[in-house]
This record gives C-alpha cells, structure tokens and sequence, in this order.
C-alpha cells in the first residue's frame, strides 16, 4: 500500500535531516580513508536528495504497521 502525500510530506524534513546527519558522519569516517569530509552544507543538500527515498521507504513501513493496527 502506498503512503499518502501527507504522511510523506509529514515525515520528509526529518529524514532529510538525518541523512544529513548520518551523510555527514559517514564522510568523517571516510576521511580514515583518505576521502574528503563534506562541508555542513554538502550533507545538506545530500540529506536533502537521500532523504526522498529514505522518507517513502519509511512511509511504507509506517502504513503497513497502521493497517496491521486496524486489522482485527
């Protein structure tokens, strides 16, 4: 079952901020590696593309637990 716009729209601001978050740590631990770190505005404007398809995945997750709850 698909999620309704609401619940996305619902839910969106604040899995773009943990991708940003989590985007943001995940370049210091690469900067172990040699790789760049990104600046706060980088892993914002990444939050803010990886947070779409976070968000929808976990839409779906709370929809199917909401029907679960309905169902008898």
């Amino acid at each position: 079952m698909k999620p309704s716009w609401r619940l996305l729209a619902g839910l969106y601001p604040f899995g773009a901020g943990a991708m940003g978050v989590n985007l943001f740590f995940a370049s210091l631990i690469g900067s172990w590696l040699g790789w760049p770190v990104l600046t706060p505005w980088q892993s914002t404007a990444g939050g803010l593309v990886i947070g779409v398809p976070a968000t929808y995945a976990f839409a779906c997750h709370i929809t199917r637990l909401m029907k679960e709850a309905d169902t008898p």
